[in-house]
């Protein structure tokens, strides 16, 4: 038992080695965290934050230009452009989060199984995740906006069971890599369950390595579920989106593009702050 003890402190002094590499981000990971908390912050207090209602429209002064009152104009019904975009960043980062807290509580349970128990349970959930692959993620998104109406739930839901495989698959293999370090071993022939031990020890390990794809994940369900209400499929006017916010095409049109080129600075910059700070986390984890 002394062996098993000490083969475990060594597991562990070996992880929290690890965490303390992991906090490492750099630089560019963390000003795109900080803008993230930003845009965050915006969306929760967006009542406090957003200096007009997002939807009081005012025909009188449609297409303002930016003034001290309306920081970004007003679009065609005199909306104030700023407002919406402040209130927009609610939807446009709850629908991404949903796909991913749906696809990660999908696809983890399943990889840890799969790594566990291993033969035909293993093959069959690999088989399912290979199907799912198949399908792409827009299309599964569109077929379930024409079977369950369209909205952001639909779309959400078809999102989070496309993006499984990606979850999963990655989730499986960090999960068979740890189920063979001697760690793992120790705690079984100390007596601890199946369960006890991954829920405790192994998904813990794979925390880095599933924040850093759920990341990536969330910076991709952001442009489809932005295009799938570009094309009025997901998110519908005139509540604020920035997904809905680009495709007013009558403001390019009539030459006040301003509110249509912000929205989509915000979910560019959304979308390169995710992507680094996922490709950060998970570099840290791989050394």
């Amino acid at each position: 038992m002394t062996a098993v003890a000490a083969t475990v402190a060594s597991t562990t002094g070996t992880t929290v080695a690890a965490t303390a590499r992991r906090s490492r981000l750099g630089p560019a990971a963390w000003v795109a965290l900080g803008f993230l908390s930003i845009v965050v912050l915006a969306a929760v207090f967006a009542p406090w934050v957003a200096p007009h209602d997002p939807n009081a429209g005012d025909l009188l002064n449609a297409y303002a230009p930016p003034s001290g009152e309306h920081w970004l104009g007003t679009d065609g019904t005199g909306r104030d452009v700023a407002s919406r975009l402040v209130y927009g960043a609610r939807t446009s980062l709850l629908g991404p989060a949903a796909v991913v807290l749906l696809a990660l509580l999908l696809g983890v349970p399943l990889a840890l199984l799969s790594a566990w128990r291993g033969g035909t349970t293993a093959f069959v959930i690999t088989r399912v995740l290979d199907v799912l692959f198949a399908i792409p993620a827009l299309l599964l998104a569109i077929l379930a906006v024409a079977t369950f109406g369209v909205g952001l739930r639909s779309a959400a839901i078809a999102l989070a069971v496309a993006y499984l495989p990606y979850v999963g698959r990655l989730a499986l293999t960090a999960a068979e890599t740890e189920r063979r370090l001697p760690y793992v071993q120790a705690l079984e022939v100390q007596g601890h369950g199946a369960v006890r031990i991954n829920v405790r020890h192994v998904l813990r390990n794979l925390a880095p390595v599933l924040v850093g794809q759920g990341s990536v994940a969330f910076a991709y369900a952001l442009i489809d579920l932005a295009a799938l209400s570009f094309l009025g499929l997901a998110v519908q006017a005139p509540q604020a989106d920035w997904g809905v916010l680009v495709s007013d095409r009558d403001a390019i049109l009539k030459g006040h593009p301003l509110g249509v080129v912000a929205a989509g600075t915000l979910v560019v910059l959304t979308v390169l702050s995710l992507f680094v700070l996922g490709s950060r986390i998970a570099g840290e984890d791989r050394r």
